[in-house]
Order: C-alpha cells, then structure tokens, then sequence
C-alpha cells in the first residue's frame, strides 16, 4: 500500500476540502487499514520563514504506485491557496492507536508562542468528530532593515479553530467542518496603519464517494468561505476602511469507468465572491470590489495500467462581472514506469488562480488591499485581477535504484498572466500632505524557465535525508524590478536522526537567493540554519526544542520587514 504524508499546522482556513486540515482523522476506506495522524515531533513557530513566501510555481511530478515507498515534494509548495503563513509541523504517521488527545506547549525568545489541542472523538466505527485548536505566533524587538538600527517592537499572533466531522456509509463519506480563524499583527513605524487583523471563518459540507471499483463515481460539496480586513488604504487618506470578502463555492465531479484502467470525468467548480463594507471612489462613483463568478470545467480522461499513467485533459475558465474573461490552459500528464522503480514523466498543467483575500494575506499580509494607479496622471485605484496560469510545462525522471534511496530531476517552463507580486514601500499622500508608508500589491505578467534535482535517503527508522535545489530565470513584460522578490536559487537540506526509540533530532538549511535588480531597497538572501529534537521523557509525555537562524542572519521575506535573528522555542507534548 502506498502510504502519504500528512502536514499538520501552519496552513490558513477555509480551503476548498478543510477535512485535510485535521491532525488526527480517518480518511477514505484503505483496503488494508485505517490510519491515524499522531502528532509526535517538534514544531516550528517562526512567523517569517520560507514556506510562506508564495513565490514558488507549483511543480506536482506524478508519484510512482507499484511500490510501497515515500515519496513527498515538501519544498515550498508555491501556488497551494493558501500556503500558511507559518512553518507547517510535519508529524510522522503512524498505526493507530489508542491516544486520539494530543496537547502541545512552548514558549521561546521574542516571545515565540507554540500551543495545539487537538483531539479525536471515535463516535462509532463510522463517525468521527476532530476538534482542534491552535495558536502560534510571536511578541519581540526586530531590528529593520535599511535603518541605523532602529528596533521596531513587532508582534504577529495567529488563531486557529476546527470541527471536522465524518460519517462514513457503505460507499459514501458525508464530511461537515467548521472553521474560524484570527490574525493579529503590527505594521512597522511609520506605515499608514499601525496594526491589522484579519478574520475568517468557513463552512464546508460535501459527500465523497469512495468506491473506487463502482461503474459510476461522484463527490460533491459546497462551501461558504467569509473573511474581513479590519483596516484598507482606500479613498486617498482613509486607512480604517474594512472590507468583508464572501464566497460561496460549489464543487462536484462525476466519474465513469471504462473498463478496469480506463476513466472519463467531468468536473465543475463554481466561486461566486461577494463584497461589502467598502467605499466608492469619491471621485467617479465606481466601486473598488465589484462582485462577480468565476466558473471552471475540467473534463478529462484516464488511464491507468502497470506500466502508462495518462491523464489528457483541459481547464476551461470562465469568469462573469468583474475580471470578466474566457480562457483554455491544458491539463495533461503522461508517466512510463519502467523496472519497478523508474518514472519518466511529462505534463503541461494551468489554471485560475483567485486572488481573494486569503491569497493576499498569503503573499504578503503587510500589504494594502488594492493596487495603485498605474500612471501618475491617474488616481483611480483597483482591485487585484486573478492570476492566470497560461501553462506550466515540465519534463522529469524519478528513479529508486536501491531501497530507501530516491532521486528526481526536472526542469520546465511556466507562464502567468497577472501574476501577483508587492511592490517596494510607497509613500501615501493627502490634500495635507504625507500620511505614512505601506506596501501595495502589483500585477505583471511574468515566465520562467525552472531545473532543478531532489534526493532523498530513508534508513529503517534511524536515519533520513532529503535535498532539493532549484533554479528559476524570470523574465516580466513591463516592471523587471518587481522581480527582485522572486526567488532564483532555492536549497532545501534536511537530516533526520533517531539514535535511540526515545530521541529524535532534526538539522535542516534552507536558503533563498533572489534575482539582484538595481533596486532601491533589495531583500538579503534568506539563510536559515537550524536544528531541533524530541524527547519520550514518559509514556505519552515528550520535550521538545527548536533552533533556528543559528547564524543570526539579517534578511526579509517581505520588504522592509525583518525576519527574526536567532531564536529558539522549547515545551511539553502529550499524549492521551
């Protein structure tokens, strides 16, 4: 059986399946056994790290089933909406057992917090209801970059709340899930705003059917996805308007089988986004977020046999009212397995990407809502338009010579139309003169050419390695300088030890090496160097400690904001 790895924590609401956000939970019927996420390593609180910095394109190489092997891409996934605004915790699975409670808490330096509740409720053999709670975040003095050392006394706190229940029937899942979740952060001196939150909350309902042998397969859901930003830039000089976001989205897909390895299906998504609390522009009447719908159809075909994997088929994306347009990108994958363990692969992939406000916050909470004139001799400001994925194109190999051991090369070309960056601070005026700094939003469409290689080693339970690079040349047509955010070189090392059943110990660099533009502001690389272990001090009861930066370096994921030097967070887990 193929088994999958599970990311626990540090990912934001209301996704379109917000069952994967649950840290102990039953999934679809598995032939052999039910599985159980039990959370057991430690966690990463650090608010500014690499894996929120949503700049990386997307890059899903098909996974090899005819053997029983790990295989998971965990290098920044880039256009996952949303990506987290924290370092995920990544817990081991696990059989199951008989601890569904699971309790986690740490203090750190910088006022590194760390807390997660999560428990399990076995209702019977067909329901189960997981409640989780999480909050995560920092209290600290940052030194700000560009400065003579002016300290900044910042703060970023992160809320989460979750009910996900499941019933499970002879072939269906009916699964409902709620869930809230709050962002508290300050802006640094001398910005429009002084401080900001966000708050959202969803609910989803859905059935899935998980008969895979039926003639006839369909899953279904609807979600109703709310968020508000307490404080706006809009109207020149009002820096307090709140604008609430609403999207009620509709999903479903049906799926016939032609035969045992052959398959057609038919899938739909439907976003209608709903906005209010927002002024008009005084001086045309016009409203800034104007409510529109967005609608997708994916039809495609499959085939599935023991040595081809096919999947040909299309995105079609239709957008009503705003943002109005009518645009085809491809949706194709083909893979060969060839020996048992070696994969050669093509895809050409695209797609819609909505710039709600949750994606906003993922790219960069620190920035305004809406973007600037594009002309001095214009004031009209705008709402963002969707990204557009024209076609994300990859070739790749994937080889497993020897057990434990795999590698993967690959190497592409991705194209966007509107790709959504921020720009370097900006200074807001009025009719009484200058009111502060912020970040906007800006849109250009961009491509790149991206290689790159990845290996991983895995020994019993002893010993693990994994190493990723990547490299991306970018290329904008109007506004090369907005590039300088992207990432061109990304490294990923991480080593795993478990010396004895008791410890584990994690040593692990990361390091982004962005594109140097001439610009008047530019981002240092991002160095982060760090370690961490777990101790089983008691049955059910564990120590846990994480380092990071441990080379104090200065850089920034977002302009004009600083990462955190070097900091350290340790506490107690149980389980119960």
């Amino acid at each position: 059986m193929k088994h999958s790895l599970y990311i626990i924590g540090g990912l934001a609401l209301a996704i379109s399946m917000p069952s994967g956000l649950q840290a102990q939970t039953t999934q679809p019927k598995d032939t052999t056994m039910n599985r159980t996420v039990v959370v057991e390593q430690e966690y990463n609180p650090d608010i500014m790290d690499a894996s929120k910095v949503n700049v990386l394109p997307k890059v899903e190489e098909p996974t090899v089933s005819k053997k029983e092997v790990e295989y998971a891409t965990t290098f920044f996934p880039a256009t996952s909406v949303p990506a987290g605004l924290m370092n995920p915790y990544t817990g081991k699975e696990v059989q199951p057992g008989s601890t569904p409670g699971y309790v986690r808490a740490g203090y750190g330096n910088l006022g590194n917090l760390d807390v997660l509740a999560n428990y399990l409720f076995r209702l019977s053999d067909k329901d189960k209801l997981n409640v989780r709670f999480q909050m995560d975040g920092m209290d600290g003095k940052l030194t700000l970059p560009f400065t003579d050392g002016e300290k900044w006394n910042a703060f970023y706190y992160r809320t989460r709340a979750n009910v996900d229940y499941t019933h499970q029937f002879n072939k269906l899942d009916l699964n409902i899930a709620g869930n809230f979740g709050l962002s508290n952060f300050n802006f640094k001196p001398g910005s429009v705003n002084s401080k900001q939150k966000f708050t959202s909350g969803d609910f989803h309902a859905g059935i899935h059917f998980i008969d895979e042998t039926a003639p006839l397969r369909f899953n279904a859901e609807t979600n109703l996805l709310m968020y508000e930003r307490q404080h706006n830039m809009l109207n020149g000089n009002d820096a307090n308007t709140a604008i609430k976001e609403t999207i009620i989205r509709t999903k479903g897909d049906v799926t016939g089988a032609i035969g045992d390895q052959q398959s057609v299906t038919i899938a739909l998504e439907m976003n209608n986004l709903l906005y209010s609390g927002y002024p008009k522009d005084v001086s045309t009447g016009d409203e800034y977020f104007k409510n529109y719908t967005t609608l997708l159809l994916n039809p495609y075909y499959e085939l599935d046999n023991d040595d081809w994997k096919l999947h040909v088929g299309a995105n079609v994306d239709l957008s009503f009212g705003f943002d109005k347009s009518f645009r085809v990108s491809p949706d194709i994958t083909a893979q060969y397995i060839f020996s048992d363990s070696y994969v050669v692969y093509a895809k050409a992939t695209g797609g819609k990407q909505l710039n709600d406000f949750r994606r906003l916050e993922n790219i960069c909470p620190y920035a305004d809502s809406y973007i600037p004139a594009l002309s001095e001799a214009s004031t009209i400001l705008s709402r963002t338009f969707d990204t557009y994925e024209q076609v994300n194109a990859s070739i790749g190999f994937k080889a497993s010579p020897y057990t434990g051991v795999w590698f993967h090369l690959f190497g592409g070309y991705q194209n966007l139309k509107n790709d959504l960056m921020y720009s370097s601070q900006a200074l807001c005026t009025s009719s009484t003169g200058p009111i502060g700094n912020t970040l906007t939003f800006q849109q250009e469409n961009t491509s790149n050419v991206y290689a790159g290689g990845e290996f991983t080693y895995d020994y019993k339970d002893i010993l693990s390695v994994a190493a990723r690079y990547t490299y991306r040349n970018w290329n904008s047509n109007r506004n090369e300088y907005l590039l300088n955010i992207k990432p061109e070189n990304e490294v990923s090392v991480s080593l795993g030890l478990q010396p004895v059943s008791a410890l584990r110990v994690n040593i692990g660099y990361d390091y982004i090496g962005r594109k140097q533009e001439p610009v008047s502001f530019p981002m240092s690389d991002v160095n982060d160097l760090y370690v961490g272990a777990s101790y089983n001090v008691f049955k059910g009861v564990s120590v846990y400690a994480q380092v990071h930066n441990l080379l104090n370096k200065k850089y920034q994921y977002y302009i004009g904001y600083p990462a955190e030097g070097f900091n350290f967070l340790g506490g107690l887990s149980f389980r119960f």
